[in-house]
Parts: C-alpha cells; structure tokens; sequence
C-alpha cells in the first residue's frame, strides 16, 4: 500500500483519538457520559445505530458472503431492517417514555423497573459478556483488515485496532461514540457506493466478467436456503429488542419520534444499501483473488484494486466502521459493570466523577480482554453470531414480558434468563447433545418456557394480575 494510503489511515485514526481528548473535559455527568445527555438527533442516531450493527464485523463478514454465496448473502442485512422496523413500532413507544421519565442509563434500568435489581443485575452480566466478546470479533475484522492491508502480522494488527477504540471511547463517552459514527459511516456509505463499487465493476470486466468468472448461483439472489435465512432470522432480529448499544442510542434520542425516525433510518441504511454493496465487492474479490480466504475478500480488494489515495480514504472508512462497533460495545459493557453492577449493587453513593474515572479505568480492562478473545476467535461472523445468541437466549423473553406482560415476575424472568442462556451455551459446544445447527432453536423455547413456569408458580403472580403494566 503507497504512503499516501497509510499516511491518511493513520491521521485517521489520531483525529479519532483527538476528538476524544477534546470531549474528555466536557463529560461530567454520567448521564452525558453514557446517553450523551438525551439530546441527539435522527441523524446522527441513526447512523450510529447502521455504524454499531453493521460496523467492520458485518461489512467485512458481508464480503465473505459475497464471496462464497453471492448475491443471496445480502439477506443477511434483511434481519437489520426488520429488527429496526419491529422496535420502532412495539419497543420504542413503550420504553422511551419510561427511559425519560425515569432517566435510564442502561438496558437493565429498563427490567430493574419492571422486575427488580436482582434481575437488572444477572441481565448486566449476561449482556456484559456478550459484549465482550461482540468487541472481540470487531477487533479481529479490523485486524485482518489492517493486517492485510499493511502486511503486518494479525496480533499487532489487532492490538492497534484495541490501542485506538479505548482512548477515543474512554474519554470521550457515547458523545464521541455517536459523532464519529456519523462521520466515519457516511464515508464509508459514500466511498463504497462511488469510488470501490465502480472501480470493481470494471476491474472485473462488467456483468459479462461477473457470469464467466461466478458460478450461476452467485448471480441470483434467491438462491439461498430457508434454513439459512431463518438461522440468521433467529440469530439477529431478537438482539434489537435487547441489545445494550441500541438501548442507550434510545435514550440519547431527544424524543420518542427522534428515536423512530432513526430507527427507521438505520434500517433502510442496512438493506438494502449496505446489504449489497458488501456482497458486491465480495465477489468482484471472487474474481480478481480466487484462492483467498472468504473474509480477506474486502481487505483484499481495497489495498489491491482502489487507486492511492482512494484505498487510503476507504481502508479509513472501513477501519472506523470496525472502530465504530467496537467503541459502542466497549461502552455498553462498561456500562452494565459500572452502573448496573457496581453503582446500583456495590456503591450506590458513588458520584458522578468517581463513576466517569472508573469507566474509563474499565474501557481499558475490557478492551484488553476483548483483544485476547480476538486473538483466539474462529472467525468473524462466527464469533458475532455465538455473542448474539448467548444474550438472545437470556435475555429476549425477561424483555417481551416486561413488555407486554403484565403478570410476569421476578422469578419467571430469573428462570428464564438461567434456562435460555445455559442451555444456549450447552447446545454451542456439545453439538453431539443438540445437534441443531442454530443452538437457539433450543435456547429460546427453553427460555420461553421457564418464562412461563417461573411466572404462574410464583406466589406474587396473583396480586400481578390486579396491577397495570406501567
């Protein structure tokens, strides 16, 4: 890659951590630090949202789909704007209120309202790992992305990945988190669409290159298994209805039609516009690069097809889409340990200053911890879908009782988060005991189920029957 190319990738990455020294001083409520004070915009949210979801796992794991499925990979991104669509019409009218009025910080707040500490506590643990492990899979695709790209080694590559997502993220709070987002995604949505998608159309010979080189069923976007589609299904739709980085863009939102606006937003940015552009560059990779491996498809493109100065200006893009993630995950773990755990469990007078010091001290806690899981994952995609489905498991009832109904309980809920994530975990790694090829499939009815028993053997269930829900 020419000088050019890295020197913008790195300004970059130090206008980044500048911009998060710059906003350091200007956190000094928790409030600020974690909701960035409850007043963002449609825009800026929704971007945020595309930026989180999306990001450099599922850009980058995108291509690889491109690669070895073809067109028929973009449906992956379908799941995003049915998940969007179905939170701002059933959770956002239902929570944003409660979040305004009672000033939430995190997803737990939400069930400690409806269900008590003990289970905003286990949530905030559940979710944390996720978490954890979601930063680790970001920090592997944007190591394999700059590995590639500057021929390093992957774990040094992974560790400068980490280096830069903590500075700018500890210091800056969800404000920096949001803004760069903004920025880093509408790049990204810009230089794919007119300068990479163009430049591989014709590096590839056109649609006459794309038939000769591409089995047929790359070509045609239907040709895909029902059992796929609904693995991903069930693997992506559920998170947005309890996932901590989509909760607090919920309560930074200025009002609950801001929060549908942008949500609204965020899903039409994932499919279908981000959804094909990635499957695209996938297999213009499919042709150019034969023999790499499916998840080196887009680092391989862009240091190898894109003119200096343009591959420079993607590499960034990419590079920050993964940041963008990463941060946000970083955050909504830090989040859950400080506020949900140490502030409402260990220190409940704990002030401001002390909270904001120490959720930078955690950012670096959990970022170091998310480059080992980096270091150790299988791949990208895999590593994202096995996050996801732990927290879906355990969290995805609790969330649609709280809800919706009102006579669940406490213990339905602890019940349900304890059957739907351990058997969830189980099924991921003794596929002998369950051989599904989607361990929700059993984690989830297991979970549904528990919801249910817990709840109608509780002996509170029949004075839950005369309350209203909110």
């Amino acid at each position: 890659m020419h000088l050019v190319d890295i020197a913008i990738v790195l300004l970059s990455f130090l206008g980044l951590v500048f911009f998060g020294f710059w906003l350091k001083d200007r956190q000094t409520t928790v409030a600020g630090y974690f909701v960035s004070d409850r007043t963002m915009g449609a825009t800026h949210i929704g971007l945020s949202i595309v930026a989180t979801d999306v990001g450099g796992g599922f850009s980058i794991g995108l291509g690889g789909l491109g690669f070895t499925m073809g067109l028929s990979g973009a449906w992956l991104l379908l799941t995003g704007l049915i998940g969007a669509w179905l939170t701002a019409v059933f959770l956002i009218p239902v929570v944003k209120p409660l979040a305004d009025r009672h000033r939430f910080l995190t997803f737990p707040d939400f069930l400690s309202h409806r269900f008590g500490p003990t289970v905003a506590a286990l949530a905030a643990s559940i979710s944390a790992l996720a978490y954890i492990g979601f930063t680790g899979s970001q920090l592997l695709a944007g190591g394999k992305l700059a590995a590639s790209a500057f021929g390093w080694p992957l774990a040094p590559a992974v560790c400068a990945m980490a280096g830069v997502v903590i500075l700018y993220t500890a210091m800056g709070g969800l404000r920096a988190v949001i803004l760069t987002d903004t920025i880093q995604w509408g790049i990204l949505l810009v230089g794919l669409a007119l300068v990479a998608l163009p430049l591989g159309y014709l590096a590839v010979g056109g649609i006459e290159g794309l038939r000769h080189a591409l089995p047929t069923a790359h070509l045609d976007p239907w040709a895909i298994a029902p059992s796929l589609m609904t693995k991903w299904a069930v693997s992506i739709i559920p998170v947005w209805f309890v996932g901590m980085t989509l909760y607090q863009r919920l309560y930074a939102s200025r009002d609950e039609e801001t929060a549908k606006r942008a949500w609204l937003l965020a899903g039409l940015l994932e499919w279908p516009a981000m959804a094909f552009l990635g499957v695209a560059l996938g297999m213009f990779s499919r042709v150019l690069f034969p023999s790499i491996e499916p998840e080196m498809a887009i680092p391989q493109f862009v240091a190898n097809v894109l003119p200096t100065g343009a591959a420079g200006i993607v590499l960034a893009a990419y590079l920050a889409a993964v940041l963008s993630t990463a941060d946000s995950c970083l955050l909504a773990a830090t989040g859950h340990l400080v506020n949900d755990l140490y502030h409402k469990v260990i220190n409940p007078l704990s002030d401001d200053r002390h909270l904001i010091r120490m959720s930078r001290e955690i950012i670096l806690v959990l970022g170091l911890s998310s480059v080992a899981f980096a270091l150790h994952a299988p791949s990208i995609l895999e590593s994202m879908l096995l996050a996801y489905t732990f927290m879906v498991a355990g969290l995805f009832f609790p969330t649609i009782a709280a809800l919706y109904w009102k006579d669940a309980t406490k213990r339905g809920a602890i019940w349900s988060m304890t059957a739907g994530g351990a058997t969830t975990l189980i099924a991921s790694f003794n596929p002998t005991l369950f051989p599904l090829d989607q361990p929700l499939y059993i984690g989830l009815p297991a979970g549904a189920v528990a919801m249910v028993i817990g709840t109608i053997t509780d002996k509170s269930y029949r004075k839950n029957l005369q309350k209203p829900l909110y």
